[in-house]
């Protein structure tokens, strides 16, 4: 309808630690919302920039997706909280640091969130989740070795706002040759955020 603001304008991806803005799965989820009307922002992180592989330390990183996301704001002229944030992996995960902490948003989508190092079950990083509210969207695959089912399951009961899970079968950590299953996921969802 005419005069009805939409929830979603627009949606910050980053990538997961050893990827660049131009990762596979990132570049699927530009191309199914952006004939949609939702403008994707897909970043690099500062060490991807100066040729570097290791990724910076966590404050840097979270700096980096509250400058992409104002940024955006600005140039779309926009509320914060119309701007979606999230990626892959690390990405997604430095996504939910950042609204976590404070930096408004429409919702996080987040893929293949790390909920530990693989074969670390006991090194959760979660301790956030309890300060999300906004609408959460987790696609894992269920061969995943950094979350499992149960696992995100489990950990995502903690997070405030409405959560989402979508499984992927058979799918790994790097959901490989699914980009495109991914992207459709995660545009039928986004764009149900907008009605």
């Amino acid at each position: 309808m005419r005069g009805v603001r939409k929830a979603v304008s627009a949606l910050v991806l980053a990538p997961g630690a050893t990827a660049s803005r131009d990762q596979n799965a990132l570049v699927a989820i530009d191309d199914a919302l952006a004939p949609e009307g939702v403008r994707v922002e897909r970043i690099d992180f500062p060490y991807r920039l100066a040729g570097r592989r290791a990724p910076d330390r966590r404050p840097v990183l979270v700096a980096s997706v509250v400058a992409a996301a104002r940024k955006l704001a600005d140039d779309l002229a926009v509320p914060q909280a119309r701007i979606a944030l999230g990626g892959r992996s690390m990405g997604g995960r430095m996504c939910s640091i950042a609204v976590a902490e404070g930096l408004p948003a429409a919702a996080l989508v987040l893929v293949s969130y790390p909920l530990h190092p693989p074969g670390k079950p006991d090194r959760l990083r979660v301790e956030h989740f309890g300060a999300i509210t906004v609408p959460c969207l987790f696609v894992s695959g269920t061969r995943d070795r950094f979350a499992t089912p149960e696992e995100i399951e489990a950990a995502t009961a903690a997070i405030a706002g409405p959560v989402t899970r979508v499984l992927v079968e058979k799918g790994d950590h790097g959901l490989r040759r699914r980009d495109e299953e991914v992207a459709t996921i995660v545009a039928s969802w986004v764009l149900a955020l907008r009605l």
